[in-house]
C-alpha cells in the first residue's frame, strides 16, 4: 500500500453549505478510517483548504474516493489534488 496526500479548497460558503451533508460526510470518513484507507483529513485553520492522507493501492483509488464524497458532489470542496507521498520520517 502507498500513501497519498490530498490538498484542496473549500467554497467560500462552505460552513453554511455543508450543514445538510455534514453527518453523511463524517460517517463516511469514519468508515474509511476504520477500514485503514483514511489516515487523517481536515480543514486548515481558517477553513479555506482541506488536507488529507490516504493509504491505498493506487492514486486512482483515492481520486475515486474523493469524487464519491458528498462534499465534492455538492460543491463544498471546489478543487482537489492528490499526490503520491513518500514519508521520510
Amino acid at each position: 500500500m502507498a500513501r497519498f496526500v490530498l490538498w484542496g479548497t473549500y467554497s467560500a460558503d462552505a460552513l453554511e453549505k455543508r450543514v445538510p451533508f455534514r453527518q453523511e460526510h463524517l460517517s463516511r470518513l469514519k468508515s474509511l478510517k476504520d477500514d485503514g484507507v483514511l489516515i487523517t483529513l481536515g480543514p486548515t485553520e481558517g477553513g479555506t483548504h482541506v488536507f488529507g492522507i490516504f493509504e491505498a493501492d493506487a492514486i486512482g483509488t483515492v481520486r475515486q474516493l474523493v469524487k464519491d464524497d458528498i462534499y465534492w458532489k455538492q460543491g463544498i470542496w471546489t478543487a482537489l489534488e492528490v499526490y503520491p507521498w513518500i514519508q521520510a520520517f
